[in-house]
């Protein structure tokens, strides 16, 4: 007797389409992961997981979707992600956003272990259809005098207020830079930001705290069609580049020491 139930049994290790992502209400999805076969051993186990490409096993492995051979950062999660820690008083940091309306405005938090020249991700924000007053809200309790990177969008002339981007994030209490992200040649190559994320990815140079699922939801979907970026979904890798870009600005973070009251004026994002 037909019940009118069916069962497809697939995997996500073929590439997807973003717009195909769309809520199925009317069925379920179980993901089983290669732990769940309990039919082989754990040696097997460890033999099956390497053969794969890495930028395949969590694909085949965990069943996470992933954009196969066209992902622009082609590593399984846990070659960058690293659990939260402390960060030492003496390293720089820096905030980096990419603005937006329909899609999200997103903002990413730097940390730069200048010693071991290691770039930390160690927060993310991703929000869309706000004005900027309540992206800035979100922002500032990662740092008051925090500074930010931007691109160059946020010159661009928002319809409502007349106003620049920039300006608007400013009047909310932001620390923009004065200028837009950008190397320190003034050039501002996509490619160039993609293949400094890469080096520092391939040399173990650039962490992600692991709880930041959004970040890496975007990390493992970030893939380009007929060789050009794919520019959906890709709010905090933009962000993320944009910060990478612009490290030469991250500064300290404050301490609780005031100076005297007729002291000269000190930048508390001292290098």
């Amino acid at each position: 007797i037909y019940t009118g139930e069916d069962t497809l049994s697939l995997h996500d290790a073929l590439p997807i389409s973003l717009s195909d992502r769309r809520p199925m209400t009317d069925r379920h999805v179980t993901r089983m992961t290669l732990d769940d076969a309990e039919h082989y051993t754990p040696a097997q186990k460890a033999a099956i997981i390497a053969s794969y490409p890495e930028h395949e096993k969590d694909a085949r492995t965990k069943g996470i979707p992933t954009m196969g051979s066209g992902r622009i950062f082609p590593y399984a999660d846990e070659t960058i992600s690293c659990p939260p820690i402390q960060i030492p008083r003496h390293w720089v940091q820096l905030g980096a956003m990419d603005f937006g309306w329909d899609h999200p405005f997103a903002g990413v938090k730097l940390a730069w272990d200048r010693d071991a020249d290691c770039v930390y991700v160690t927060n993310a924000y991703r929000e869309s259809k706000v004005i900027p007053a309540v992206h800035a809200a979100a922002l500032m309790p990662w740092g008051e005098l925090l500074p930010w990177a931007w691109p160059a969008d946020g010159l661009n002339t928002e319809k409502g207020s007349g106003e620049p981007l920039r300006v608007q994030y400013v009047a909310a209490k932001l620390k923009l830079l004065a200028e837009h992200a950008q190397f320190e040649d003034g050039s501002t190559s996509v490619e160039a930001g993609l293949l400094l994320m890469n080096e520092r990815m391939q040399t173990g140079r650039f962490k992600v705290f692991a709880h930041l699922t959004e970040w890496f939801g975007e990390f493992r979907l970030y893939h380009r069609q007929d060789g050009k970026v794919v520019k959906k979904r890709d709010d905090l890798m933009s962000a993320t580049r944009y910060g990478v870009m612009s490290l030469r600005h991250a500064r300290r973070a404050p301490t609780e020491t005031r100076l005297p009251a007729r002291a000269a004026p000190w930048d508390p994002y001292d290098r």
